[in-house]
C-alpha cells in the first residue's frame, strides 16, 4: 500500500502531497522534510529505494523534481518505479512537456490525474491511455 506521494523540488519546496494514511499536519511537515533530506543527499550509485522508519520511500529524480512514494517494507520496489515513470508520461501527455511550473498552477489538474491514476493507496488504472481519454472527458465537462 501507499502511504503517501511527495512531489518535491530540489530546494525542498513541497509541489504535491497526498497522504493515504492519517498524520497530523506537524508529523506531515516532519516527513516532508526527512524525505527531502534523504532523496536530495543520496549519490547517484545507489539505488532509488531506501528504508524510511517501519517502510521503504521510492523516488525517482525528474529534472528538478523528485517523485516519492512511501510503501510498505514487503511492496515491490520495481512496480512502485514503474508507477513513479508511468504518472511523470501521463503529467507529460497532459500538459505537453510538463513542468515544475505546471504543477503549481495547475495543481487541482494534478491530483484529478493522481485520483484517476492511485486509490485509496493502491494502483486503480495502468492504462495510460484510460488515464488520458477520462481526463479529456472531464476536460470536456469544464
Amino acid at each position: 500500500m501507499i502511504r503517501f506521494i511527495l512531489l518535491q523540488n530540489r530546494q525542498g519546496k513541497t509541489r504535491l502531497a497526498k497522504y493515504y494514511v492519517p498524520l497530523e499536519e506537524s508529523e506531515k511537515h516532519k516527513v516532508e522534510y526527512e524525505v527531502h533530506r534523504l532523496v536530495v543527499n543520496r549519490d547517484s550509485k545507489f539505488t532509488n529505494f531506501v528504508e524510511f522508519r517501519t517502510h521503504k520511500v521510492i523516488y525517482r529524480r525528474y529534472a528538478g523534481l523528485f517523485f516519492s512514494l512511501c510503501v510498505d517494507i514487503t511492496d515491490n520496489e520495481l512496480a512502485y518505479l514503474e508507477c513513479i515513470h508511468l504518472f511523470v508520461e501521463i503529467l507529460d501527455h497532459f500538459f505537453s512537456n510538463v513542468c515544475e511550473l505546471d504543477l503549481v498552477f495547475n495543481f487541482h489538474k494534478v491530483y484529478l490525474i493522481l485520483d484517476e491514476f492511485i486509490l485509496a493507496g493502491e494502483l486503480q488504472e495502468t492504462s495510460k491511455r484510460a488515464i488520458i481519454e477520462r481526463m479529456s472527458e472531464l476536460e470536456k465537462l469544464q
